[in-house]
């Protein structure tokens, strides 16, 4: 009689083009902290927004493959760039569930009820239309704000800056006189859970408090649900320490400093890699 394979632990792929998917990252562990990780930054490459659809999904799909060679069972797309502009590509070049983050946002967004949603993101996701399209398939209206000095803002370390606060006081306040029926706010960037009290503390000085819909957070919830369905328990039924595993195609010791915030730990060890041109 033939003997079964002994179990093993899932492991997870996570791409992004930087490190600011390591809040997808971080809320996977909470939910999957039995599962081993892979995550890739594609730092030399960024930003994303920049680049033109193809070259987009040529960079996600290389990446994408890298880490389904480093053994991972399931790909999060916690990129909204590469969401936005390539998951179908990445969805047919691989042979493994994959994850994106910005319809797990859009369906999180529709369990808090009717009205307006006001997506805060980046001008290139923003530019995409990938969250409206998102929404209006979930039956919500959406008003798309790009907020560009966000990102900068977070990376400097100024999230509870008096500067943060002033900025966003002046995107709210922007966004609101254009969707004034707004009554959930959806953050369309996975910078965007570390200023998450600072963007509900403004809201609420203006007036208007909303319900917030963390994407990283229903990201990681999405792809727990995937997991259940595909793979169900026995794979994360495995002894001892999950394993985390980072890579990055450059500047390693800037990820590994400014990763840890967005992480919510020390990131031991960034080995660097070459995926090309």
């Amino acid at each position: 009689m033939p003997q079964s394979s002994p179990p093993r632990r899932l492991k997870l792929g996570v791409f992004d083009s930087g490190f600011g998917g390591l809040t997808v990252l971080r809320e996977l562990v909470k939910l999957l902290p039995d599962a081993d990780s892979v995550y890739l930054g594609d730092t030399a490459r960024l930003p994303y927004g920049s680049k033109s659809q193809k070259t987009i999904s040529r960079y996600a799909v290389e990446s994408s493959k890298f880490l389904a060679d480093q053994g991972a069972d399931l790909l999060v797309i916690a990129c909204n760039t590469a969401t936005a502009m390539a998951l179908p590509d990445i969805q047919q070049a691989m042979a493994i569930p994959v994850v994106g983050v910005i319809e797990p946002g859009a369906k999180a967004a529709l369990s808090t009820g009717t009205g307006d949603v006001l997506v805060l993101a980046t001008s290139a996701t923003v530019q995409s239309g990938a969250y409206t399209a998102a929404l209006n398939a979930e039956g919500l209206r959406a008003y798309e704000k790009a907020c560009p000095l966000l990102v900068p803002l977070v990376e400097e370390g100024w999230t509870s800056h008096p500067v943060m606060d002033e900025v966003l006081k002046i995107y709210l306040s922007e966004a609101l006189a254009e969707a004034p029926d707004s009554a959930t706010l959806l953050l369309g960037c996975t910078h965007y859970p570390l200023i998450q009290s600072a963007i509900r503390d403004a809201a609420e000085r203006l007036g208007h408090p909303m319900e917030i819909i963390d994407s990283a957070r229903a990201t990681a919830m999405a792809t727990a649900e995937v997991i259940a369905a595909k793979f169900g328990d026995v794979h994360c039924q495995v002894s001892g320490e999950a394993k985390r595993e980072f890579y990055a195609t450059d500047s390693v010791e800037k990820f590994q400093r400014l990763g840890a915030g967005f992480l919510g730990q020390p990131i031991d060890e960034v080995r660097l890699i070459d995926l090309g041109g």
